[in-house]
């Protein structure tokens, strides 16, 4: 069964957004790669110290086929170090994987896919 890590920024670290919704449309994604036969898993993600901690966790957890990226790192401008970061991580702790990026945390699978 091939296999995906999504990792995203935290909504909980968003200020003014409904947090709780969004992680659900999170997990909903989540269902939905089981449910095109992908062994996923999740790590979200803040900016700051325990980043790098957390990300190479899961990145060594297992040889991953594809690492997808959220767009919510990709695209504010104010995280650019932290894209970086992450990247970078993903090619020091899993080369073997592909790197795909998202649109939005709904079209995760698809980007998984571009690269399966």
């Amino acid at each position: 069964m091939p296999s995906a890590l999504v990792v995203g920024y935290d909504p909980h670290a968003i200020p003014g957004v409904d947090a709780d919704a969004l992680r659900a449309g999170l997990d909903a994604e989540l269902t939905r790669f089981g449910e095109h036969g992908i062994d996923a898993a999740m790590t979200l993600i803040v900016f700051g110290e325990s980043a790098e901690s957390t990300l190479v966790a899961s990145l060594t957890m297992q040889p991953w086929d594809v690492v997808v990226v959220g767009g919510g790192i990709r695209k504010t401008e104010q995280l650019l170090p932290l894209f970086e970061q992450v990247v970078n991580l993903i090619r020091r702790h899993a080369p073997q994987a592909a790197i795909a990026f998202n649109t939005t945390g709904g079209d995760s699978v698809e980007a998984a896919q571009r690269w399966l």
